[in-house]
């Protein structure tokens, strides 16, 4: 029940913390090597594999969301993402929900839909008829493209058919729908090769031409829901009271499900550690907010994602239900050797699991957000982690790093001129030395000709 709770661990260095999770037996001795000294990330020769016209790697920061609980079971969640903040505040949240039983949080069997479309058709509701009919033939072609698939208990389950009278050019619009379990894999190419197999006999049946023929993002057969109820006991502190703290986090709910300007900032506080999971679980984190936004705008207006309210004994109770469709398996996340390392800390079994996961992290960092805005405002907790970033810009040595950045904060001035300044008025009272350059890199600096 422990397993996530790790007591000032943010005081540790990056060496000490991953010591830590070996001793903790949260890491291998092979991964504490490979986070240790580079071997887990991505190799130019890799990334080279991946995409096209490379040229170097990107590198994005790596922490842990800790204090998760969710079903009864302890989680620390790995995290890829840049800006500050976002893993101390999850954190801190999930520790307060830990405190009151953590989060319940459930997803339903991870089913992607294939869109075939069909145009060209003489009489749509015939041709509808008759797809339904011819269903069980559908799938079973479908299903023997990928015969392991359905040995792992997916594949496609089901049929559905749209019309679309007089929509394009070319008349009514006829869209079938594929309805396919992918199990642990995200399934796209899965999907895709399923919807292209199918094509030439959807056409036999409709007497229509088939067109497009790929899947959606819009993942509303895999929604997850997740949970929580906090005691106001534990919404109390800074001299706000536990009521009032309720109070404010419901009425900042209410603004983003009424207004569209602020359901949008609402929700990306949301996506930002959903995103950060999927980053981290090598998933794609684009169809994920794809889908989000597309599930909070399917009303007559974009709305809110989450809803908090007050139940009969008093305490606050959060939700969340999004299309949340994740892989754990397959090409894309295995070709990162730092995503299985992640993935082995996260310690989850299947896709499903993961997605629990993410919908507990969403809602976790929703209500951190909003908690923050309805009290002492999020710029405080912000600025004072946005300050260690602008000190680390400015070159900050170790021994004066902290000074700086708490000067930083009193200043009022988080900028990277500031904080130089500040560099240069520590160095010159301490008389700290500059770093020496060597020479060839000082002659870069020169403009072209300069001594010649």
């Amino acid at each position: 029940m422990d397993r996530s709770r790790i007591p000032q661990f943010y005081k540790y260095s990056v060496l000490e913390r991953l010591e830590i999770l070996k001793e903790r037996n949260l890491i291998s001795t092979e991964d504490f090597k490979a986070l240790c000294n580079g071997r887990g990330t991505l190799s130019i020769d890799e990334a080279d594999k991946m995409v096209e016209n490379v040229i170097g790697i990107f590198s994005l920061p790596i922490g842990l969301g800790l204090n998760f609980l969710v079903n009864g079971k302890d989680y620390i969640v790995p995290m890829v993402v840049e800006e500050p903040s976002i893993v101390a505040a999850v954190s801190s949240a999930a520790k307060i929900v830990r405190n009151c039983g953590g989060f319940k949080s459930e997803s339903p069997d991870p089913v992607l839909i294939g869109q075939i479309q069909v145009v060209g058709i003489e009489h749509p509701s015939h041709a509808k008829k008759a797809i339904l009919q011819n269903k069980e033939e559908i799938i079973n072609l479908a299903n023997s493209l990928h015969p392991n698939m359905v040995a792992r208990g997916g594949g496609a389950k089901d049929v559905e058919v749209v019309i679309y009278p007089s929509s394009s050019h070319r008349g009514d619009m006829l869209i079938v729908h594929l309805l396919v379990d992918t199990r642990d894999a995200m399934g796209a190419n899965l999907v895709n090769s399923m919807c292209e197999g199918v094509a030439s006999l959807i056409e036999k049946i409709t007497n229509g031409e088939v067109f497009l023929r790929i899947l959606s993002n819009l993942t509303d057969r895999a929604l997850v829901r997740t949970e929580c109820t906090i005691p106001i006991q534990y919404l109390a502190g800074k001299g706000y009271k536990g009521e009032d703290v309720r109070d404010g986090i419901i009425l900042a709910n209410e603004f983003a499900s009424v207004d569209p300007y602020r359901a949008t900032t609402h929700n990306k506080g949301i996506m930002n550690g959903i995103d950060a999971v999927a980053l981290a679980t090598g998933n794609d984190w684009r169809a994920i907010e794809s889908a989000a936004h597309a599930y909070a705008g399917r009303g007559n207006s974009y709305t809110s994602l989450t809803k908090w309210y007050k139940n009969d004994r008093g305490d606050l109770v959060g939700k969340i239900k999004m299309p949340l469709k994740v892989g754990i398996v397959g090409g894309p996340l295995e070709s990162n050797p730092i995503v299985g390392i992640l993935l082995r800390i996260l310690n989850v079994s299947n896709a499903t699991e993961l997605a629990t996961v993410m919908g507990a992290v969403g809602l976790a960092q929703n209500f951190s957000a909003i908690k923050a805005l309805s009290t002492e405002g999020i710029q405080q907790g912000h600025m004072t982690l946005h300050a260690r970033t602008v000190a680390q810009a400015a070159e900050a040595p170790p021994d004066i790093y902290d000074e700086v950045v708490d000067q930083l904060i009193q200043s009022g001035e988080i900028k990277v001129w500031k904080a130089k300044e500040i560099v240069q008025s520590l160095r010159e009272r301490r008389y700290i030395p500059k770093p020496e350059r060597p020479e060839a890199e000082i002659t870069e600096d020169l403009p072209a000709g300069f001594g010649n």
